[in-house]
């Protein structure tokens, strides 16, 4: 067991303004809670029922801290709209881009894109039924992502095999076709893999460009193989903290970091490990975080008066785990 001096020396690492424990990387984390509440709270009512309540009610933190990072709940959605965006287009563009042709990286991207509605479906609806709905900064953010689209879509019209070269807005009737197809099904909440639309899409995509012949080569094609997100990717929808009936502060960060720092080690140990001066204080916590199944006191057999002894559980480890600095 590290004796009291070395858990008081860690305990300056651990302390406000320092870089191993910031405390903005708590705030981070309640950010992304937040976030995540929303996308439950939009999936299960839709977004124009959407109320700050919901939001900090699923999260578990106060309204105070909604609004610290907030302006309203226009704003809360338009950080998860914006989000998801990025977490799609790296995806998709990444795709696109590795392909030498124009035909190939728009069968390639679009297969992107349809795993990705397969394996965040309620984030998919989010962008792109919900969206609809938004406020102005998210239309404006909706309408200068379907611009791109629309620019890497009207680069057929240089690969174009037809006797005449297509428009320039056949790239907009395009796009709206697909995505009408796609708004549809998630309307319907169809369970059928999307991935299984690929072959009808890419086929509605190239018609325009190249000819008959080729969309209807697409039809039997089977879909390109694409990199899946890794189970343990992190995710908008995905909070670490699901399911814990507590408010991650800066001080919870701080006793479960000084007690994966120094297992085995007392209420004073971990009290010096994680800055707080208040045994009273550091007792109730550490009796919260021990019914919550974060940590343990693993001397059973204590005679009284015995110092306890505490160690993270499993789902511990893995709380301490998501909430530490990258």
């Amino acid at each position: 067991m590290a004796s009291i001096n070395e858990t008081r020396s860690k305990a300056q690492a651990l302390r406000p303004g320092q870089e191993e424990l910031p405390r903005g990387h708590v705030t981070e984390i309640q950010r992304a809670r937040m976030l995540s509440a929303a996308v439950e709270a939009i999936e299960e009512n839709g977004y124009a029922r959407l109320t700050v309540a919901q939001v900090i009610g699923r999260a578990k933190v106060s309204r105070k801290t909604f609004y610290d990072l907030f302006v309203d709940r226009e704003d809360c959605f338009l950080a998860v709209f914006e989000r998801t965006l990025e977490q799609m287009r790296a995806r998709v563009v990444g795709a696109f881009e590795q392909e030498s042709s124009w035909r190939e990286g728009v069968r390639t991207g679009l297969a992107a894109l349809l795993v990705f509605i397969d394996e965040e479906p309620e984030l998919a609806r989010l962008c792109v039924v919900d969206a609809l709905g938004g406020g102005p900064r998210v239309l404006e953010e909706r309408a200068r992502v379907l611009t791109q689209l629309r620019k890497a879509i009207d680069r057929g019209r240089t690969a174009a095999t037809v006797k005449r070269e297509p428009p320039s807005v056949t790239a907009e009737g395009v796009i709206g076709a697909v995505f009408a197809v796609i708004h549809t099904r998630l309307l319907e909440r169809s369970s059928k893999p999307y991935i299984g639309l690929h072959g009808s899409l890419m086929s509605m995509v190239v018609l325009p460009y190249l000819g008959v012949r080729t969309a209807s080569r697409e039809l039997s094609r089977a879909a390109p193989e694409v990199r899946r997100r890794a189970k343990t990717d992190p995710g908008v929808s995905k909070d670490p903290m699901a399911g814990l009936d507590m408010r991650l502060t800066y001080r919870t960060v701080r006793v479960l970091t000084a007690i994966r720092e120094h297992p085995g080690g007392s209420n004073r140990e971990v009290a010096d490990g994680a800055g707080i001066a208040d045994q009273g204080q550091i007792s109730k916590l550490l009796s919260r975080l021990e019914k919550l199944g974060l940590i343990e006191n693993v001397d059973h057999v204590q005679s009284k008066g015995a110092p306890n002894e505490w160690c993270l559980t499993e789902r511990g480890e893995r709380v301490e785990r998501a909430t530490r600095p990258m």
